[in-house]
């Protein structure tokens, strides 16, 4: 099945990777949102555990090795076209993992990877779902240390 004009949703998982105070954002490389800061993350397989898919994505698009510890939230990415049709239709679950450390290196679908501050994810990214994401997860996360 094609994820563009899909005749059902695809799962996605979605990563908040922590490394001490700060997130891991990727710039897309590919629709949708293509161009746009966020956060790494990909369709999951056949087989593949919410945390597994979690592991992989994060490792294709910036070589990084992380721990999945909990699920955030759920959230629907729903991008229709010019006619209104539905052009992509994920659900995404968002996973929460830490990382020990590397700098990440763009790979798969990033054209771009970087650790930044909270603050600096509230200016650079775009999708009002992705900052409620990465609230949602800092706030669990402060509530547990």
């Amino acid at each position: 099945m094609s994820r563009q004009y899909p005749d059902r949703p695809w799962v996605g998982v979605g990563v908040v990777v922590f490394r001490g105070d700060h997130v891991l954002l990727v710039r897309r490389g590919r629709e949708p949102r293509k161009g746009q800061w966020g956060l790494p993350g990909g369709a999951q397989e056949v087989g593949e555990t919410l945390f597994d898919c979690a592991v992989r994505e994060v490792l294709e698009e910036t070589g990084l090795h992380v721990r999945p510890y909990g699920v955030v939230t759920a959230i629907d990415s729903v991008t229709r076209d010019a006619a209104g049709a539905v052009r992509f239709h994920y659900t995404i679950v968002e996973v929460a993992a830490e990382c020990d450390g590397g700098d990440p290196v763009p790979g798969d679908d990033a054209d771009a990877a970087r650790w930044v501050s909270l603050e600096e994810a509230g200016a650079l990214v775009e999708w009002g779902d992705s900052l409620r994401v990465i609230e949602l997860a800092a706030a669990g996360r402060r509530a547990t240390s």
